[in-house]
């Protein structure tokens, strides 16, 4: 059955629920909000915490898509299987809320069939891969059901295109229905504690060109992550059992200071972007002159400015939406991203070992990160390996310039710090901690080594 057009406007959730956010998500690491319920007891002994559960899901294969309703868009076989645009439904209006333009757009839609969990969420969290020509755009949607047996409205979870020339790529503020809420780029359960979960979701897209036009977006992954991780504010220690160290490029956010502060205030703010851009150099990613000819020639590094450009989220008003990132890597050829969760460095070194850096997301007190000289209420970094000792080999944008970035900072101290989900912050209030969230970024077709060490922390292909 396919589901109804969504809304193409929402009140801002800035408005609607600041006092929700400044109440629950105080210091929130990311765009992304921790649904943990507060009062939860400071975990003294870590081995009693409850089994930490993910499941991620992906739609990707020919069989998958099919498996979906494409109402007004077609299947597409072949090496990389999606979905497009084929006979349009109609022709809505769009205004676009951060451009005050209003323009007609043909429209098809996809959506998957119900994915029951392997076990009941708190959080859900959607990413794709997807290519939109000039002159189109797409939406992703969610529509959870509740362990109740009850479910969530369609909720929009992005509105996205490669450029910024026919929308501006944006999130949706002011999405609940006083169970569950959109908190830019999850879906999250207001009230973890009462035992309310997503047991299950449909993920919906919404393919728009231009009329009378032949072009199309085409979704090559669609996927979402769900998780129930437990409150804690410490986590279990990992054996080492890996040194291997990649040889990722090295790029500073903070020699971009003050460039282009309309994209998140300049590149201060630009760690996700910048962690994404490492990786993306890394599996082969080159930007053309042509791509980076708007980028001030005085500037070093222009291919960070041009990637915080294009992770940037006109509502959220920052470049660390994580979907947007991932997405942002899936433009260049042969390269697909998704964000999940990972349970332990053990599953980044299963991934290191494959030849396969990932991001993670943090954020700490000064005093809690030997070596790195600074706290956060949330930062992105890029893990390339581990010493013989079992440390962890970062590039950490946050450094003076590019040859600053490589850092070796305690396994212990770098596994707690971005696993666990409560931490306290300078005051010694509880605040919530990222609960292992990680970008992954690897080839459109990865090698079978590649493959066996994205299954084995829950990435199929």
């Amino acid at each position: 059955m396919s589901r109804p057009l969504s809304r193409v406007e929402q009140p801002s959730r800035r408005t609607v629920l600041a006092a929700a956010v400044a109440a629950a998500v105080a210091a929130a690491p990311s765009p992304s909000a921790s649904a943990a319920a507060g009062g939860a007891a400071e975990a003294t002994d870590a081995e009693a915490a409850p089994a930490r559960t993910v499941d991620y899901r992906g739609w990707t294969t020919y069989a998958d898509w099919r498996s979906g309703v494409a109402d007004g868009a077609r299947v597409l076989a072949g090496i990389r299987p999606g979905v497009a645009i084929a006979a349009p439904l109609g022709v809505v209006e769009h205004t676009d809320r951060h451009s005050g333009t209003t323009a007609s757009w043909e429209y098809a839609t996809w959506t998957s069939p119900l994915h029951r969990l392997a076990a009941p969420a708190t959080e859900v969290i959607p990413s794709w891969n997807a290519s939109t020509p000039a002159g189109s755009w797409l939406q992703v949607e969610i529509k959870g059901t509740y362990s109740d047996g009850t479910d969530s409205p369609w909720y929009v979870m992005g509105r996205w295109a490669s450029g910024d020339q026919d929308i501006k790529r944006a999130s949706v503020d002011g999405q609940t229905d006083g169970r569950s809420t959109v908190w830019t780029d999850t879906l999250a359960i207001d009230d973890a504690a009462s035992g309310l979960r997503v047991d299950a979701y449909r993920l919906g897209l919404t393919l728009y060109r231009r009329p009378g036009t032949k072009v199309t977006p085409t979704v090559w992954r669609l996927g979402a992550m769900g998780s129930d991780v437990p409150d804690r504010f410490t986590v279990p220690a990992s054996v080492p059992g890996l040194a291997r160290e990649l040889r990722v490029p090295r790029y500073s956010q903070e020699i971009h200071q003050g460039q282009y502060p309309e994209y998140d205030s300049g590149g201060e703010a630009w760690c996700s972007p910048t962690s994404s851009q490492m990786i993306v150099e890394y599996w082969g990613g080159r930007l053309t002159d042509e791509q980076l000819a708007w980028v001030d020639p005085s500037y070093a590094d222009p291919q960070v400015c041009h990637a915080a450009r294009h992770t940037y989220d006109h509502e959220y008003a920052g470049c660390g939406n994580w979907p947007f990132n991932a997405a942002y890597a899936a433009t260049f050829e042969d390269l697909q991203g998704v964000v999940t969760r990972l349970g332990s460095l053990t599953d980044l070194e299963t991934l290191i070992g494959a030849g396969i850096p990932a991001m993670t997301s943090q954020s700490f007190l000064k005093e809690e990160l030997t070596g790195a000289g600074y706290g956060t209420s949330g930062h992105l970094m890029t893990v390339i390996g581990f010493t013989a000792e079992g440390d962890v080999i970062a590039n950490d944008p946050f450094s003076a310039d590019d040859a600053a970035v490589r850092r070796v900072y305690p396994r212990r101290e770098f596994e707690n710090i971005w696993l666990r989900t409560r931490r306290r912050d300078a005051t010694g209030k509880a605040v919530s901690g990222t609960g292992g969230v990680c970008y992954l970024y690897f080839p459109a077709r990865p090698s079978a080594r590649q493959c066996q060490a994205l299954t084995a922390v829950g990435i199929r292909m």
